[in-house]
């Protein structure tokens, strides 16, 4: 008896991959294996957007409150460009999706640097390119 996936998605899971290896593929779950697979890509994509909004928020902490500055938030610059190094080394081909989302990912950061700062006096566009927001040379 096949698990249902919306009643125990474990069970599920452990059992669609039994069925693959063992080559079973008329009882697999394709549709839903299907959607399980683009949001793993999806997942993928959300977690590089919330390390580069991290990273930018801490870049605008840097640049706008030099006085502040703080071996925490130059910690958490590199923390975030390796974080993001690492996600690009395991999924390349998220690399041009950067630049395409750039735009979106600085309004979430302004909105994060504004609430944590109180500051409201961040460009409304990105003040920085992709290439200088993951050197490990640029505000660091």
């Amino acid at each position: 008896m096949t698990p249902a996936y919306d009643h125990d998605f474990y069970a599920w899971t452990q059992n669609q991959a039994q069925l693959l290896r063992g080559g079973q593929f008329d009882g697999l779950d394709i549709e839903q294996i299907a959607e399980e697979l683009e949001d793993m890509g999806r997942s993928e994509k959300r977690a590089l957007e919330s390390r580069l909004e991290v990273l930018i928020m801490h870049l605008l902490k840097w640049q706008y409150q030099p006085n502040l500055r703080s071996r925490s938030w130059q910690l958490t610059i590199r923390e975030q460009r390796l974080r993001v190094h690492n996600l690009l080394e395991d999924n390349p081909s998220l690399q041009p999706y950067l630049s395409q989302r750039l735009g979106k990912i600085y309004g979430l950061a302004i909105i994060a640097a504004e609430r944590e700062t109180g500051l409201n006096l961040f460009p409304e566009t990105c003040p920085y390119e992709i290439k200088q927001i993951l050197s490990e040379n640029f505000f660091d």
